[in-house]
């Protein structure tokens, strides 16, 4: 079978409120399915949260739009951590979630209407492409991107969709490229540019000098969700002017901000000989199902070459709905056949207002 990319499943964020911050992200960009909430403790993650099993509450939820979704994260057994220095731009790590727009001039106009935060004003990529920096009530930043990739429309008013990727700061620009490209699938270089830019500068030194590169997929993506994720992009961005810090820094997985990257893939012991081959072995891996309350299945880690998250996920059971109980054995399926979109449409009656 090989190893088999479905696409971008969820941006993992670690918040102090999960409710307060969801309601949020539910108005702004009309992540509104809940998959599942479950609250237990977390022991395979002992490795990043100070060898100590932690207890914490998971939301993922997601756009039926289209996009990958986000698993907000909140720890029950300690306080959230934010980092103690003022994070900027080219900082290790995941430092922005790019969101889809149908409309980003529209997306623009209803996110001044709505007094959300914006860094800025329009931009344009060294593509082309129209955008801009919104930030949320917990600080974290998301880029508003074009995007011709949806599954469905349900006419949210902001025009906006699920994760269409993540901005991510390095040290070595060239290593990361290949680590997204071998390990990831990100074939395609869409722009790698040096200098300062315009569409940067509202950002926290934002007017300083960059690498930045583009990448995407030019393969067709394949798997049980393949049509609702649709293809991603990831933006590399290598400070030129001054050493980079490490986002998660003397913090624990969890804490404050993005924790992670998760891709929904098919083929997990594949995946492990090939990270492994490519100097990145798994870090984290449930070995075997992981259950999550109505949802379940293997998960692990790796890490990029700034020691970022990358989680992957092989769902194996997945909830359609709570009322009548429906859910779907995905280990009984053909791994690299979509679900029919009537079924993946059937989560609508699990929106939240």
């Amino acid at each position: 079978m090989g190893v088999i990319i479905s696409g971008i499943q969820q941006m993992g964020i670690g918040v102090p409120n999960v409710e307060e911050i969801w309601k949020w992200y539910r108005l702004n960009f009309g992540i509104n399915v809940k998959v599942f909430e479950d609250e237990a403790e977390a022991p395979l993650m002992t490795r990043y949260t100070g060898d100590v099993v932690q207890n914490r509450t998971a939301t993922l939820a997601l756009s039926l739009d289209g996009g990958g979704g986000f698993e907000i994260w909140q720890y029950k057994s300690r306080n959230t951590e934010k980092a103690d220095f003022n994070i900027q731009l080219g900082d290790k790590g995941l430092y922005a979630c790019r969101i889809k727009s149908r409309d980003v001039e529209k997306s623009f106009e209803f996110h001044k209407k709505n007094g959300v935060k914006i860094l800025g004003e329009l931009g344009t990529t060294p593509a082309g492409k129209k955008h801009y920096f919104v930030e949320d009530p917990n600080g974290n930043i998301f880029n508003i991107v074009d995007s011709r990739d949806w599954f469905a429309n349900t006419k949210y008013p902001s025009a906006t969709g699920g994760s269409g990727g993540c901005m991510i700061g390095v040290s070595d620009m060239d290593k990361s490229i290949a680590f997204y490209k071998d390990i990831l699938e990100y074939d395609t270089v869409e722009y790698d540019e040096i200098g300062t830019f315009e569409d940067l500068k509202a950002l926290p030194s934002g007017d300083q000098k960059f690498r930045r590169v583009l990448l995407s997929q030019s393969k067709e993506r394949k798997g049980p969700f393949s049509r609702m994720l649709g293809r991603s992009k990831v933006e590399l961005i290598q400070a030129m002017d001054r050493q980079a810090r490490t986002i998660f820094e003397n913090r624990f997985w969890g804490d404050w901000g993005f924790i992670h990257l998760c891709y929904d893939i098919q083929g997990m012991e594949e995946l492990k000989a090939k990270c492994e081959s490519k100097g990145f072995p798994f870090t984290v891996d449930s070995g075997d199902t992981f259950d999550m309350g109505d949802a379940g299945g293997r998960f692990s880690y790796v890490e990029d070459p700034d020691g970022a998250w990358i989680e992957f996920v092989e769902t194996h059971k997945l909830p359609l709905l709570k009322k009548p109980r429906w859910s779907i054995n995905l280990k009984k399926r053909d791994p690299q056949k979509p679900l029919p979109n009537w079924i993946l449409k059937a989560m609508r009656f699990n929106r939240v207002k």
